[in-house]
């Protein structure tokens, strides 16, 4: 089949964008076509952008800030309701272009980042009994900012729509709980996988010129926090422990951009690390998805990884832990924040790390200076990491899911 996945972006290091690289990676090998519509995407065949599908557009932004300033919204629906109708036609002109047999949508039917986006796909959807997978990573009720809003009725009739022809899926057991009491609606659990049928690759000449470029020195340990720069990520945290850590590093080095939640907290972590005497280092523009050579060096995620030491991962709230599953498969230690869907769906399963319950406290210290110091220590951790993540988390734990999803479509 002609698979069309649709999301406001599918570009970069974003968890979403990841993500759907993986499932467009395990729909090709079983034997489907793929093609991509956002309003921002990367350089690839089947790519139909629709500039006004982005959450960055000036006029979608502009919406948004209104829609969520906590007043009535006057005016907002009737500009929702204009957008929405130009954006149905971008998607039925995307669906004719590549004779789309199923649209799989990325978070654009549960995250009202793009208000119009959303009516727009739940429109068509139901006016052409559209085959349709809503793949729903976040909620709008797990974000504080969307809780307040001129548009409630909006957001509970469309994000997401309870249609014939839609498939739910979910990426945790709180949110398919969660989904299910609100509105009666049942979804298939997809948690977010890796490939784990090899191995990580060897550092090469490339990878090996990371750690001085970025001015660490000989035996000076990489921290890394493998994350957007969002409040959610409480990257204070890892600031704090790298502060207690002496003799290791006073360096901790941020890989993801900032911006999608404003900058203002970028700030208050330089503010911070400066206290604290920590040598915070965003690196955003050094890293992507994959490696570059253009005007200047691009690193990949995966250098990334292959030259750090240990992982940073405070997060207060996460939809399932991308990063995480990065992490296990580069057999990497790594310091996590008990946080509700890890306690739910991750720690039951018998991973190992360093956990901290909302707070650096003098144990996760001694922990993680134990992890560093002993290396017979955080082999063992990072193998049985390894063994659990091949066999919970893999590529075909996901393809079992996905068919099992698409034979309860109608067509």
């Amino acid at each position: 089949m002609n698979i069309g996945f649709l999301s406001t972006r599918l570009k970069g290091t974003d968890g979403v964008s990841l993500e759907v690289k993986k499932l467009a990676e395990i729909l090709s090998e079983s034997g489907h076509d793929n093609c991509f519509c956002a309003g921002e995407l990367e350089d690839r065949p089947g790519s139909y952008l629709v500039p006004l599908m982005h959450f960055d557009h000036p006029e979608i932004r502009q919406l948004g800030d209104r829609a969520f300033s906590g007043g009535k919204g006057d005016g907002v629906r009737e500009e929702i309701v204009k957008l929405a109708e130009k954006l149905e036609g971008e998607v039925e002109d995307f669906v004719r272009k590549y004779d789309v047999d199923v649209l799989f949508v990325q978070n654009a039917l549960s995250l009202p980042m793009n208000l119009p986006l959303g009516v727009a796909l739940a429109k068509y959807v139901k006016k052409n009994n559209f085959p349709t997978i809503g793949h729903h990573h976040d909620f709008w009720w797990e974000r504080e900012r969307f809780l307040s809003s001129g548009v409630e009725g909006l957001l509970e009739k469309y994000f997401p729509p309870d249609l014939e022809s839609l498939e739910h899926v979910t990426i945790n057991s709180l949110a398919r709980r969660e989904l299910k009491n609100r509105y009666g609606i049942p979804s298939e659990i997809i948690h977010n996988v890796f490939d784990f049928s090899g191995n990580p690759p060897e550092e090469d000449d490339i990878t090996r010129e990371l750690r001085p470029e970025l001015g660490l020195g000989a035996g000076e340990a990489f921290f890394l926090q493998p994350t957007r720069v969002v409040p959610r990520k409480n990257i204070e945290a890892s600031i704090e422990l790298v502060s207690r850590l002496d003799g290791f590093s006073d360096k901790l080095f941020i890989t993801h951009p900032a911006g999608d939640e404003g900058t203002a907290y970028l700030e208050t972590l330089r503010e911070t690390a400066k206290k604290k005497n920590v040598n915070l280092r965003y690196e955003a523009e050094r890293f992507g998805p994959e490696r570059s050579s253009g005007s200047g060096r691009i690193y990949s995620l995966r250098d990334a990884y292959l030259g750090a030491d240990f992982v940073t991962y405070p997060s207060l709230k996460e939809g399932f832990g991308n990063a995480l599953l990065e992490t296990i498969y580069y057999r990497l230690p790594a310091l996590v924040n008990r946080y509700p869907v890890y306690r739910e769906d991750i720690a039951p399963l018998g991973f190992d790390f360093v956990e901290m319950d909302g707070e650096i406290d003098v144990e996760v210290v001694r922990c993680t200076r134990d992890v560093l110091l002993d290396a017979g220590r955080r082999s063992g951790m990072v193998e049985s990491n390894y063994a659990l993540g091949r066999r919970y988390f893999s590529y075909e734990h996901a393809r079992r899911k996905l068919d099992k999803v698409f034979s309860a479509l109608s067509f």
